[in-house]
């Protein structure tokens, strides 16, 4: 298209030589750069050198880990209230738990339920119970999913059936599956409502948290739903000390739920459920400590000690207690195990305050159980050793035999009582006995007594005539 010029026309430019590229002075330079080691090189042979030298530090790590064994986590930090980490696990925990209520049986079901067994079970023409074999169980089952649905289903399991008593027919008895139909659903409705108390979720009540479930429960409670409105607080407080006696032994200010369930003090609590007040004596209502009369007598007892009025007792102020039958060293070791010091200092400031009476009269009331005899044994070990030697017995019951003497009593010998409580124990070791040999010989609570209340002894001491007492009424 394109004509070349007319003194050339026709013959193209011969091409241009380009240089070796060793022959160029900047390649010449940057190979001299980068050999020196100051260059691109240099800062790449590092990287990679890095790199491998955390390789190796990771794998070193990786086989340490792999030859000590995998170290589980043991700490996992709680979200922040009002993040989203702690909404999402809220909502979470709020619909399970909406979920397993929903499964359990309500009222009309339980009902239904004991209308089945009834309809379909037979009579035993020795005892007249109502029984039923397993085909009747099966059959029973069936009837029950129809009219109730599959929720329960879970309580005509074969295992089930296995665990009742029975006879020479293999049938069991109704009322004792019905029961346990019963118990099981209302433990699994007790566990849901704590766990929705239960803020931080780490299957734990605190106080406060307990008390809000007592609370909650009043109004379904027949002996309690006549409760003075001022009093519920006080009545909380009362109730929920006794779960974390029993259920708190190392006093960490929260109770696991699971034993709270299996506790006896939630049984204990669940009987106040009878509706009639004939169905309750006078002496059942006061030995129960969550009825009312209990609670109330407790508050009264607490103010009618407390002479100055200060809302905390002292030595003196305790030594009333029980009309004055309690020896001296146990109110002073009971002070020195068991009541913090005052904040101002000094042996003059510790008073006991209305928790650490609540534990006082626990224990005293429940000497026979493990947790109310540890409480003792601490105030009976007088050196913090453990154990107890014949010289401690002596110590402990020589007041005993002062208030015995004081009370117009004949003369007793102290080596004769120190013997005597060395034969119920019978200690594994014969020269101490220890807070195990007193739970072994299943008479701790007795021995306890016979230390620590003048009292306690008298009743030991004529226990042959308080027995017979007791058994005239019955022949009558």
């Amino acid at each position: 298209m394109y004509s070349g010029s007319s003194d050339g026309e026709g013959h193209e430019a011969p091409p241009r030589k380009i240089p070796p590229a060793s022959s160029m002075l900047w390649v010449r330079n940057l190979r001299r750069f980068i050999g020196s080691g100051n260059g691109l090189g240099s800062e790449a042979l590092m990287e990679l050198e890095t790199k491998r030298i955390l390789l190796d530090i990771f794998k070193e790590k990786q086989q340490k880990s792999a030859e000590a064994g995998t170290i589980p986590s043991f700490y996992k930090k709680k979200p922040e209230e009002g993040s989203i980490s702690h909404r999402v696990q809220r909502l979470a925990k709020y619909r399970f738990l909406r979920k397993q209520s929903d499964l359990l049986l309500n009222a009309d079901d339980l009902d239904a339920m004991w209308v089945c067994l009834r309809e379909n079970c037979v009579i035993d023409d020795a005892t007249n119970a109502e029984k039923m074999n397993y085909e009747d169980f099966c059959h029973i089952a069936s009837v029950c999913t129809e009219q109730i649905g599959p929720k329960c289903r879970r309580f005509f399991s074969p295992s089930n059936f296995m665990k009742f008593e029975k006879d020479e027919s293999g049938r069991i008895a109704i009322l004792p599956f019905y029961l346990y139909v019963m118990r099981t659903v209302s433990l699994t409705q007790a566990r849901i409502d704590m766990s929705e108390l239960d803020e931080d979720s780490d299957g734990f009540l605190q106080p406060h948290e307990m008390e809000a479930y007592i609370r909650g429960l009043i109004p379904n409670l027949a002996q309690l739903r006549d409760m003075p409105a001022a009093f519920v607080q006080m009545y909380c407080r009362i109730a929920a000390h006794k779960f974390f006696f029993f259920c708190d032994p190392h006093r960490r200010g929260k109770a696991c739920i699971k034993k709270v369930l299996l506790s006896n003090c939630l049984q204990e609590l669940m009987e106040l459920h009878q509706e009639s007040e004939e169905e309750v004596t006078d002496t059942e209502q006061a030995e129960n400590w969550f009825s009312l009369t209990s609670a109330q007598r407790i508050c009264d007892m607490f103010l009618a000690l407390d002479k100055d009025m200060n809302g905390t007792l002292s030595k003196q102020e305790l030594r009333e207690y029980a009309d004055g039958t309690l020896t001296e060293i146990f109110i002073e070791r009971a002070f020195d195990e068991h009541v913090r010091r005052g904040k101002s200092g000094g042996g003059n400031a510790r008073e006991m305050d209305f928790e650490s009476f609540l534990d006082f009269v626990l224990a005293l009331e429940n000497k026979d159980t493990p947790e109310g005899l540890t409480y003792l044994f601490r105030c009976l070990d007088l050196h913090g050793r453990g154990y107890l030697t014949t010289a401690d017995i002596h110590t402990l019951f020589r007041d005993v035999h002062q208030k015995w003497i004081e009370g117009g009593n004949y003369e007793l010998c102290i080596e004769d009582v120190r013997d005597e409580i060395w034969d119920m124990v019978k200690p594994a070791d014969e020269l101490r006995i220890t807070l195990a040999d007193l739970l072994a010989c299943k008479q701790g609570g007795t021995v306890a007594s016979m230390l620590i209340d003048v009292r306690g002894f008298w009743a030991h001491d004529n226990r042959e005539n308080l027995l017979q007492e007791e058994e005239e009424p019955e022949e009558e």
